[in-house]
């Protein structure tokens, strides 16, 4: 019995020891606490994965996304400029269309329904609280829903 207990102990002080060694710290996974300014700030960056290929054929373009150094948040004007670590937003455009929303959402994918059949284009722009886009981060994902797709939206 005291041999079954040892080992217990053993194997269970070596799993604590492996599962901490490789956990990321709340910073690491979060960001810096928003109670104090951050210091020379990295610059923003925009992580955009191609369209999930699945949901195309409901007429459905679900695209997943991350950013680094920024947190989206409905936060805007002059004030939200000054707020550390800094905010942003995104602006989607689909298809060259003279018109975009904005997203404040940061609910890590942009989900749009009942895209018709044929190709697509949808430009994401990770932008600051005055809608100025961060250098370098846009990302245009192209795609094509089948002919066949069902509209999903009714």
């Amino acid at each position: 019995m005291a041999l079954f207990i040892n080992t217990l102990a053993a194997v269970t002080a070596g799993t604590v020891l492996a599962t901490t060694a490789f956990a990321q710290s709340a910073r690491e996974v979060r960001g810096p606490t928003p109670y104090f300014a951050v210091e020379n700030e990295p610059a923003p960056k925009l992580i955009v994965d191609p369209v999930l290929p699945g949901p195309l054929a409901l007429g459905v373009a679900q695209i997943q996304y991350r950013v680094e150094n920024v947190r989206i948040v409905p936060a805007f004007g002059e004030a939200a400029l000054k707020l550390s670590p800094r905010v942003g937003h995104l602006h989607i455009t689909v298809d060259d269309l003279p018109w975009l929303w904005a997203d404040s959402s940061d609910l890590g994918t942009v989900d749009m329904a009942g895209m018709p059949p044929g190709p697509h284009k949808v430009k994401i722009e990770l932008v600051d609280a005055n809608h100025n886009v961060f250098p370098g981060q846009v990302a245009t994902v192209t795609f094509t829903v089948p002919e066949q797709a069902k509209m999903s939206h009714k």
